[in-house]
């Protein structure tokens, strides 16, 4: 990347929520000696904007992903998509930072645009442990479909490393929650963003070192964590948002309007 990055602004949206325990949501959680209870876990997509291009980050779980689950979806994502400038048919990029059912759902939303992915996520979900019971509960099987689909079409783009999506806008690979788990960087007139997607589901799950439920490996996770700070500590990121933490929306910006209570922004367009 060369020159002055093109500056964005970052809508995230919150689409569905679930009611939980923190034993169902952190791995091994009797470890931490801790008494049990109730947590929230709410569902998001990411859209970024500017003068670079509109980026989706995510394309959330579809209605039959979401009531197989028994999730409650909170708007229709094509109605949110379009509500905060998204035409799906307008055939805008998409990145997928992991394969998992409430990241790659409605694909099929999008049926003429390029789809970022890394190459290590694609070629787990279409290798052969993406059947055991371990990963395939994370995922739909018409998801992935859609994911080969859009392979068969010549529109899947797969990432070997970071890679610039949008001028100044960075994929990167981190792994740990899956195979090819990937967060995307955003500079804003705010400073740069970090959408972290599930490499870090929950503010203290990042802060306090604990992980998750579902993880494809221990390590890789701990170290995504681990250069998350780095990032941070060295100023290459200003704001961290979290895959799946109620507290988000009320780190940042609200917005105004009928879906205002289920977005926020960062940044301005033209700042």
């Amino acid at each position: 990347m060369t020159g002055v990055p093109d500056r964005y602004q970052v809508t995230i949206v919150k689409y569905g929520t679930r009611a939980a325990t923190r034993a169902e949501v952190y791995l091994n959680y009797q470890l931490y000696r801790e008494d049990d209870g109730p947590i929230g876990m709410d569902y998001f997509f990411w859209l970024v904007h500017g003068e670079g291009g509109t980026l989706v980050v995510d394309t959330g779980f579809s209605p039959e992903g979401g009531r197989a689950r028994k999730r409650t979806l909170l708007a229709d994502v094509p109605t949110l998509l379009r509500h905060f400038g998204v035409e799906p048919a307008g055939s805008p990029p998409v990145v997928l930072t992991h394969a998992h059912y409430d990241h790659a759902g409605n694909l099929g939303l999008f049926p003429s645009s390029a789809v970022f992915m890394a190459r290590q996520e694609y070629e787990f979900w279409t290798g052969p442990h993406a059947k055991r019971t371990m990963f395939h509960h994370s995922v739909d099987d018409v998801g992935l479909e859609q994911v080969r689909t859009v392979k068969d079409e010549g529109r899947l783009h797969l990432l070997d490393g970071a890679t610039e999506v949008l001028p100044g806008v960075e994929v990167v690979p981190l792994g740990g929650h899956t195979p090819g788990q990937c967060v995307v960087k955003v500079p804003t007139s705010d400073g740069v963003v970090l959408l972290a997607s599930d490499a870090v589901h929950y503010y203290e799950e990042y802060e306090r070192d604990m992980l998750f439920m579902s993880v494809s490996n221990l390590v890789e996770m701990y170290e995504g964590f681990d250069r998350i700070r780095r990032m941070v500590r060295q100023g290459e990121v200003d704001h961290l948002v979290a895959g799946h933490d109620p507290a988000t929306l009320a780190r940042f910006k609200p917005v105004d309007g009928p879906f205002g209570h289920l977005a926020a922004t960062i940044g301005q367009l033209g700042g």
